[in-house]
């Protein structure tokens, strides 16, 4: 990224020098980089993190250990890691170079691809679901935008949790893909009333806990289906639409309003990233949670991929791969 813009017209391949670890870091070989919502707001400046330019987009990957900097110990090279690189040097390169502490095992069970997925999106489900919300067994959890990257993990985890699970989607190839990932009722927003839904399959009590990365008119309608004592997650904003929410009706209907920013966790109580890190490998061996690849582009398809998560036109994870 040399100026700021929209992916797909400012991001484009260039030949830099192979990264240098410094002390307390490691370089690393990128054997798979996903795709998040983030890379997409880094191109275009919008995010609460703005590394200077030029800067190499990709904030999770899979890779290797191929040197380690002064001060770490434990990781030989050839050691088959996830991590979040240090940025302005992204993962969507063939080198990667990250801060030891914010590299962990990669799970035997996963390949490069679903590893390379696992970090970012599963934590941040298992913050929000646990951490946050409290989820219990037996209780509803509704999730929006149910087939993307962080809705198709909120689905594994809340199955896993034993919550009754409803997905709302976009369309019947993303309703497909949600019944696919244990989603007990699908809702697609284009042709249904979620609100509806959810009163009806929870006979009018609500949703327990609402899982919402998508913001806008999601959130206004999820605040309408919402149980006594239910708790909204607030994820993020992929509609676009930064909701302003009514702490009147909060009051009167008895519902918590509960912020999730998973990456102050890495700086306010890392311990419980790796625990999390660790419950999560165990859960991926178990086959309980698996994160769906949706496509695995090379690096030439980079640029356009982030596109098209952006747009949102993608199901799943979309995973940069290097031969």
């Amino acid at each position: 990224m040399h100026e700021n813009g929209e992916p797909r017209e400012a991001m484009r391949l260039d030949e830099v020098e192979r990264p240098a670890p410094g002390p307390g870091q490691v370089l690393l070989k990128v054997r798979a980089a996903n795709i998040n919502f983030p890379d997409a707001l880094l191109c275009r400046g919008h995010y609460q993190v703005r590394p200077p330019l030029p800067f190499t987009p990709g904030v999770e990957m899979c890779g290797e250990v191929v040197e380690a900097g002064e001060g770490v110990t434990g990781l030989a090279p050839g050691t088959r890691v996830m991590a979040q690189p240090a940025l302005p040097g992204g993962a969507f390169a063939e080198y990667a170079v990250a801060d030891a502490s914010a590299v962990a095992p990669a799970p035997e069970a996963l390949d490069d691809a679903e590893a390379a997925a696992l970090h970012i999106g599963y934590q941040t489900g298992w913050f929000g679901l646990h951490r946050r919300a409290r989820l219990q067994p037996g209780e509803t959890l509704l999730v929006h935008a149910a087939a993307g990257g962080v809705g198709s993990a909120a689905i594994q985890l809340g199955k896993a949790a034993g919550a009754t699970v409803i997905g709302v989607v976009g369309g019947p190839e993303k309703a497909k893909v949600a019944r696919g990932l244990g989603a007990d009722v699908v809702v697609d927003r284009r042709s249904e009333d979620f609100v509806s839904v959810v009163k009806e399959v929870t006979g009018g009590r609500g949703a327990d806990v609402v899982y919402d990365p998508v913001g806008g008119d999601a959130y206004t309608g999820s605040t309408k289906c919402i149980a006594f004592e239910g708790r909204i997650v607030v994820v993020g904003f992929a509609g676009g639409t930064v909701p302003a929410p009514g702490l009147n009706h909060a009051l009167v209907k008895n519902y918590s309003i509960l912020g999730l920013h998973w990456g102050l966790y890495n700086a306010k109580d890392p311990a419980a990233v790796r625990a999390c890190h660790e419950e999560l490998t165990r859960l991926a061996a178990e086959g309980v949670v698996k994160p769906l690849v949706s496509e695995r582009v090379p690096l030439d398809g980079a640029a356009d991929a982030v596109q098209r998560v952006a747009d949102g036109t993608t199901t799943g994870r979309v995973v940069v791969v290097n031969p």
